[in-house]
C-alpha cells in the first residue's frame, strides 16, 4: 500500500473543501427571501413560505370558511372589512411581530389583527397547521359579521367548537376537546420535564360534580367596548362549548335561533324562553346536556391518553366528514411581491399593535431608506400608507394628508389612497365637530372604494353619514342599512340610522333605536343614546339639536355638476349643450397661469402625466377646501373634476384642496 505525501494530502483537502462548497445548500447563497402574494374568492395570503406552502394556508381558510357556513346554516357569508394574511417562514420575523405578553412575544403560532379599515392575521408556518392558533378568533370575525346579537354563552361556545378544526385537503374532522393541556413539556433538546398547575381542560372542568345553571349560564355578559379574552380553561367555557356541541349535533340551531328572539326582541325571562323554543324546561335541557357530554367517551379516552403525554395533535377528532373545498375546487392567483412591499406590508401590521408601534416605525423608516442596485432610493406607497394610518390614529390630520399625497403620487389608482382620504376627511369632521370638508368628492370617493370591495361596511358607513351632510335623507338611510345589513352586530352603525331617522323627521323610529341602545353593554353607545333621547323633542320642535355646531349644507357631487350644467345653459354658447363626460383625478397642482385672466389654466402633474386644466373665469370655478382659486398657488395636493377637450387637456367643473 502507498504512503500519502504531504502534497496528496493538501489536494484531498482542497477536493473536499471544493465539493463542500458545490454541496453548500441554495438557501445560504440566496440573499433575501422570495415574497408572494396568492389570492383566492375570499382571502389574500402573502407569504415567504414558498409556492405549495402560501396555496395550502389559502385553501385551508377557503375550507374553514365554508364549514363556518355549514354549521351556522349560511349560504352566503360577509366579510366586510378587507383581510389580508401574512404567513411568515422566518420565525425570528414572526417573534419580532407577535404582540408582547409579559414582556416577551406570545407562544401561540398565529394572532389576529383588527380594525375597521383593514384586518391581518399573521401566521408562523414554521409550526404544524399554524392556523388553528386562530380558529377560534376567526370564529368571533364570522359571527360578528354574519349572525344577529346574540348571549355570549352562544359566540364562546360556537369558537370553541370550531377550535378543534382540523382539516387536510380531503377530510375535516371536529368536536374534540380545544384545551387539551398536557402535563408533559418538552424543551427545545426534546427533554420533557412535568407541568406543575397546568390548568384543567374543558373535559376535566365538565367531569366534576358542578356546572351552572343554565339561566346563569345563559345570563352571564361582557362589556364589548373593554372585555378582551383571558384564559379559557373555565366552566364558563366549557359549559358554554359543551352546549354548542349539543346544539350543533343534535340540530337545534333553528331552536335557538327562537329562544334568542324571544329573549332580546319579545323580553322574555330565560326560563320562559327556553321552555318555548326548545320545548323542555331549563331543568330537562340541562340534564340533556349532561347526557349527550356523559356519551362522547372519546374525550374521557383523549383526556386520559394526554395525561399521560400523548400529544393532542395525534388524538381524532369525534366528528369526521368529507373536507367542504379539496385544492382542485379553489382558484388561487399568485404574484410575486418586493421584499419591500412584503416588509412595509409587516411594518403596517406592528403599528397596529400598540406595544410594537415604535418598532413599526422603525422599520417602515428602513423601508422608505432602501435603495435599488443602482443605488437610487426607491419610495413604497404600502409605507407612506400605513403612516397616513398612523398620524390618523393619533388625530394628526395635516400629516396624515401629505402621507396620503405621497402615496398617491406613487400609485394614483390604488384604492385605498382614495378610501383613506375618505376616511381622513370623516375623522377631520369627527374630531373638529365640523361638516365635512371636501364632501362632494369623499362621496365619489368612497364610491370608487364600493366598487372595488362591494362588501366594505365601513365605506356604506361614511357614505351614508356623507349624504345626509349633503341633504339626502333618503339615500343616506339606503347607505347605513346596507352597512348594518354586513355588519349587523355594530351598534355605532345601529346608532347613526337613529340619527339619520331623526334627520328625516321619522321620529318614532329614532325614538325606538335610541331606547333599545340605551340599554347596550358599551357604555360609549349607552350615554350618546340617552343624550339623542333627551335632545329629540328640542330637536322636534325647533329642527335642530341646541348642542349641534352649526353646518352649512354642502351639495352633493351630483348637485354640483347639475349647477354647473345649468351655469353653461344660462350662458350664450353657439355650438350647443356640453355633453361631455365629466372625468376625476387627482394629482399636484404645479402652476397656475392667470396672464389671460379672468381665464387660467392649471397644470396638475397626476404622477403619471401632466395635464392643461382651464377655467374660463377662476374667479367663479368652484373650489372646495379654499375661498376660492389664487393664481399663486403652487406644488399643493389637489382632486378635480373636469370635461376632456377644449382649448386645453380639459375645462375645469371643480377644484378641491387637499
Amino acid at each position: 500500500m502507498g504512503r500519502f505525501s504531504p502534497r496528496t494530502s493538501v489536494c484531498i483537502v482542497s477536493r473536499l473543501l471544493l465539493i463542500s462548497l458545490y454541496l453548500l445548500p441554495l438557501p445560504l447563497q440566496a440573499a433575501e427571501p422570495k415574497w408572494q402574494e396568492f389570492r383566492s374568492a375570499h382571502f389574500t395570503v402573502i407569504t415567504d413560505a414558498g409556492d405549495k406552502k402560501g396555496r395550502e394556508i389559502t385553501l385551508r381558510f377557503e375550507q374553514m370558511r365554508a364549514v363556518f357556513g355549514q354549521l351556522l346554516l349560511r349560504k352566503k357569508l360577509n366579510m366586510p372589512v378587507p383581510l389580508t394574511i401574512v404567513a411568515i417562514h422566518d420565525e425570528q420575523q414572526y417573534l419580532k411581530m407577535a404582540p408582547l405578553h409579559d414582556g416577551r412575544p406570545i407562544s401561540a403560532p398565529g394572532f389576529f389583527v383588527p380594525g375597521d379599515d383593514h384586518q391581518f392575521i399573521v401566521l408562523n408556518v414554521s409550526e404544524e397547521d399554524p392556523w388553528r392558533a386562530i380558529s377560534h378568533q376567526f370564529a368571533h370575525l364570522f359571527l360578528n359579521y354574519n349572525y344577529p346579537p346574540t348571549q355570549r354563552w352562544f359566540d364562546e361556545g360556537f369558537a370553541e367548537y370550531l377550535s378543534s378544526l382540523r382539516l387536510d385537503n380531503k377530510q375535516a374532522q371536529i368536536g374534540s376537546d380545544p384545551e387539551w393541556a398536557s402535563p408533559i413539556s418538552e424543551d427545545v433538546l426534546g427533554n420533557q420535564s412535568e407541568v406543575r398547575n397546568s390548568p384543567k381542560s374543558l373535559t376535566e372542568l365538565l367531569s366534576g360534580w358542578v356546572w351552572l345553571s343554565l339561566p346563569d349560564l345563559f345570563n352571564m355578559r361582557h362589556d364589548p367596548a373593554s372585555y378582551q379574552e383571558g384564559t379559557h380553561h373555565t366552566l364558563f367555557y366549557a359549559q358554554s362549548w359543551m352546549v354548542m356541541h349539543y346544539i350543533l349535533n343534535k340540530e337545534q340551531l333553528t331552536a335557538t335561533g327562537t329562544y334568542f328572539d324571544l329573549v332580546q326582541n319579545q323580553k322574555l325571562p330565560v326560563e320562559e324562553a327556553i321552555q318555548q323554543a326548545y320545548g323542555m324546561s331549563s331543568a330537562q335541557f340541562d340534564k340533556a346536556v349532561k347526557d349527550y357530554f356523559r356519551s362522547l367517551k372519546q374525550l374521557v379516552a383523549d383526556q386520559d391518553a394526554v395525561r399521560q403525554g400523548a400529544s393532542p395533535s395525534t388524538r381524532p377528532e369525534i366528528y369526521q366528514f368529507a373536507a367542504p373545498l379539496g385544492p382542485d375546487e379553489v382558484v388561487i392567483d399568485a404574484k410575486q411581491v418586493s421584499e419591500a412591499d412584503a416588509l412595509a406590508q409587516m411594518a403596517e401590521v406592528m403599528v397596529r399593535l400598540p406595544d410594537r408601534r415604535e418598532q413599526g416605525l422603525r422599520e417602515i423608516d428602513s423601508v422608505l431608506k432602501m435603495t435599488d442596485k443602482k443605488g437610487q432610493p426607491v419610495d413604497n406607497e404600502i409605507a407612506h400608507r400605513a403612516l397616513a394610518w398612523v398620524h390618523l390614529d393619533r388625530k394628526e390630520f395635516p400629516e396624515a394628508a401629505e402621507e396620503l399625497g405621497n402615496a398617491a403620487a406613487l400609485d394614483p389608482r390604488d384604492v385605498w389612497n382614495r378610501y383613506y382620504l375618505a376616511l381622513l376627511k370623516y375623522k377631520t369632521a369627527q374630531t373638529k365637530h365640523e361638516e365635512i370638508q371636501g364632501l362632494a368628492n369623499m362621496m365619489i370617493d368612497l364610491k370608487v372604494t364600493i366598487d372595488w370591495y362591494p362588501d366594505f361596511a365601513e365605506a356604506y358607513n361614511m357614505l351614508a353619514m356623507a349624504r345626509i351632510e349633503g341633504g339626502g335623507a333618503a339615500s343616506a338611510l339606503e347607505s347605513i342599512k346596507l352597512a348594518i345589513a354586513l355588519s349587523p352586530r355594530s351598534e355605532q352603525y345601529i346608532f347613526n340610522l337613529g340619527q339619520i331617522q331623526e334627520t328625516g323627521k321619522k321620529w318614532d323610529a329614532a325614538r325606538a333605536i335610541f331606547e333599545r341602545l340605551q340599554s347596550s353593554a358599551n357604555p360609549q353607545i349607552a350615554a350618546a343614546a340617552t343624550h339623542q333621547l333627551e335632545e329629540l323633542a328640542t330637536v322636534k320642535k325647533y329642527g335642530i339639536s341646541p348642542g349641534a355646531p352649526k353646518r352649512a349644507p354642502q351639495s352633493s357631487p351630483f348637485d354640483e355638476l347639475e349647477q354647473e350644467a345649468q351655469k353653461r345653459a344660462q350662458a350664450p354658447d353657439p355650438s350647443g349643450p356640453d355633453k361631455r363626460p365629466t372625468q376625476f383625478v387627482k394629482g399636484t397642482l404645479t402652476s397656475v397661469d392667470c396672464s389671460r385672466a379672468p381665464a387660467a389654466v392649471l397644470t396638475v402633474n397626476t404622477g403619471s402625466k401632466s395635464l392643461k386644466l382651464r377655467t374660463a373665469d377662476y374667479k367663479s370655478l368652484l373650489v372646495i377646501g379654499e375661498d376660492g382659486l389664487s393664481c399663486e398657488w403652487r406644488n399643493r395636493r389637489v382632486s378635480i373634476n373636469y370635461k376632456a377637450g377644449g382649448a386645453a387637456d380639459g375645462d375645469l367643473v371643480s377644484l378641491e384642496i387637499q
